[in-house]
């Protein structure tokens, strides 16, 4: 189906922060696959990993025991807030999850009418029906019927609209404490610990998006560590297969209370194969040197590119997000920003907002770092050109 506006190029082999095309041309990829490929393309354990296990088991029914969801889930929750898991494909099917927990928790409590899902503009939860109208989006909802009943939208980071919002009929508010496709917009550690006070006053559950931000991207495991509070629940995916498809619906025993037998089910979520690569990447992720070396390289990032804003205001009006969640917010437009970053054979991602996002491996060496700036500059050159034309 046509439902990509695809660039012309074709990669056929990627080591590394590198992406190779059929002709043999180098690219800097500091798009990663959306935040997929977090530790780097064909990375030798994730690789070990699958062949491993491809050459024993790929799949069994949800219907038996699956060694490998008992060890991956005691990784993620001896780590995490959570005292269990759901294993699923993708980010949509954890953020389905969460809400479906969310208000079955209330019905087993005694409250049916506790279904309303608050969220925010910008935000971006996934393309099923349920995750795009939880997402502030209009235009994907475009063409899909009418907007599903249960779902609010609010302005991002606006608490007195929240707080005026929360009512007898909220299940729970989801947010993603740094934007991704909304354009990097962070949640500061103020209005994070003001929402989990929200929802402890009024009974309503937390849910965190952690697909993007979350494993390490921020310099942290996840997000929410920054502001030394904890969800209720939390969707996961993205790096957590390092490019193989693995999504994670994470929850407290009391959160998770409702989801009994026959509550929900996945015919391939939580497969052996999908397990034995998610436990090869947490070993990566959750290592403190990986985690020092995100801050590190994330600092450098920050300072050369509040020159590039300095140097080239024309170009760039502000620098947004945390970590290695990076986004430029742009004066020229940001789609003509990519194709001129593609001309320097470097990827980064768009944005909402007209902003550009990188997005880089969380191993990206401070030399590769250094490198993907220079070509950033470049660019910074070209639009300012484009625009003098233009003009």
């Amino acid at each position: 189906m046509g439902v990509y506006n695809r660039t012309p190029l074709a990669f056929e082999r990627g080591e590394g922060a590198r992406l190779f095309t059929t002709d043999g041309e180098a690219y800097l990829d500091c798009m990663a696959g959306i935040a997929v490929n977090a530790l780097g393309h064909a990375n030798p354990k994730l690789v070990q990993a699958v062949k491993d296990q491809a050459e024993k088991l790929w799949h069994v029914s949800n219907i038996f025991t699956i060694p490998g969801q008992e060890k991956l889930a005691k990784v993620l929750t001896d780590a995490t807030f959570a005292d269990v898991v759901f294993f699923t494909n993708s980010g949509a099917e954890a953020v389905e999850c969460a809400i479906k927990t969310a208000r079955k928790y209330h019905w087993a409590k005694g409250h049916p009418e506790r279904i309303d899902i608050i969220g925010f503009d910008g935000s971006f939860h996934g393309r099923t029906l349920a995750a795009v109208n939880a997402s502030g989006n209009a235009s994907y909802l475009e063409g899909f019927g009418p907007p599903m009943p249960g779902f609010i939208q609010l302005p991002f980071d606006d608490m007195e609209a929240l707080k005026a919002a929360v009512g007898p009929t909220t299940a729970a508010i989801i947010v993603e404490p740094v934007q991704g496709e909304g354009g990097a917009r962070c949640l500061s550690v103020e209005s994070l610990r003001a929402l989990r006070q929200l929802c402890d006053e009024t009974g309503t559950l937390l849910i965190l998006d952690e697909i993007q931000c979350g494993l390490g991207r921020t310099g942290k495991l996840f997000a929410y560590e920054w502001a030394g509070i904890e969800p209720d629940i939390m969707a996961v995916a993205k790096a957590l297969g390092g490019g193989f498809p693995v999504g994670a619906c994470l929850a407290t025993a009391e959160a998770g209370s409702g989801m009994t037998v026959g509550s929900h089910g996945s015919t391939y979520g939580g497969n052996p194969l999908a397990m034995a690569v998610g436990l090869a990447a947490m070993e990566e992720l959750n290592s403190p040197e990986l985690l020092a070396h995100v801050r590190e390289v994330a600092g450098y990032f920050t300072q050369q590119f509040e020159g590039l804003k300095t140097r080239f205001p024309d170009v760039v009006a502000d620098i947004r997000g945390k970590g290695l969640l990076i986004g430029l917010k742009l004066v020229t437009p940001n789609r003509e920003f990519m194709q001129h970053a593609r001309d320097q054979h470097l990827l980064i991602a768009g944005g909402g907002d007209n902003c550009v996002r990188l997005l880089p491996p969380l191993n990206l060496t401070l030399e590769e770092a250094r490198e993907a700036v220079e070509k950033l500059e470049r660019a910074c050159e070209a639009a300012r050109a484009q625009a003098k034309a233009a003009a």
